[in-house]
């Protein structure tokens, strides 16, 4: 494959579906490579990782409520200059404003650890075992303004255990979402 898709990471955190996504793209079949990570938190433990695994890793400072406008423009400028082509969100815990949104439709995917349109937001894995549900999992989509309501690109189904906790479930959730996002985003790009 000649020209590999530039793809940049979003993350807020520990970034274990970033690393997903960075192994990934060492298989030399890969459709993509990852060309920047960036987040909220500038002392996120997955940038550290990020830089570690040599991608190239911009530190933003922490949006406030009177910074968040101008966070999002700095963000959009930095993945612009990185001519990042998809934007992938792994654990990026920010309500995204709809212009940052528009400017990237088609172009940047969330993963989300319920089956959606199941469970929109934060508590997902609570929520499931509270509903009694048989399974629980994950989902890939394109992010549209509606929150988690972007169109599905794949879903993962994950046994929900009769003694499961909330660490539990979420542990084997993780496990599904190592697996798809890497895969849904190379088909997606293919």
């Amino acid at each position: 494959m000649a020209d590999k898709a530039r793809v940049a990471v979003l993350i807020s955190g520990r970034g274990s579906n970033m690393a997903a996504l960075i192994y990934a793209a060492r298989a030399t079949d890969c459709p993509y490579e990852i060309v920047l990570v960036s987040g909220d938190k500038p002392n996120a433990p997955g940038l550290m990782l990020a830089e570690a695994e040599g991608v190239a890793v911009v530190r933003l400072p922490s949006p406030t409520k009177d910074s968040k406008g101008c966070f999002f423009n700095d963000l959009n400028g930095v993945l612009r200059k990185a001519s990042a082509e998809f934007v992938i969100l792994a654990g990026f815990m920010r309500i995204l404003p709809d212009a940052f949104v528009a400017g990237w439709a088609g172009q940047m995917i969330n993963i989300h650890p319920s089956l959606l349109p199941k469970y929109r937001g934060l508590g997902t894995h609570q929520a499931a075992l509270d509903a009694g549900d048989a399974v629980a999992g994950c989902t890939v989509h394109l992010v549209t303004a509606e929150l988690d309501g972007g169109p599905i690109l794949g879903q993962c189904e994950v046994a929900v255990l009769p003694d499961d906790t909330v660490d539990r479930l979420a542990e084997r959730v993780r496990i599904a979402e190592h697996q798809l996002l890497p895969r849904v985003l190379a088909e997606y790009i293919r």
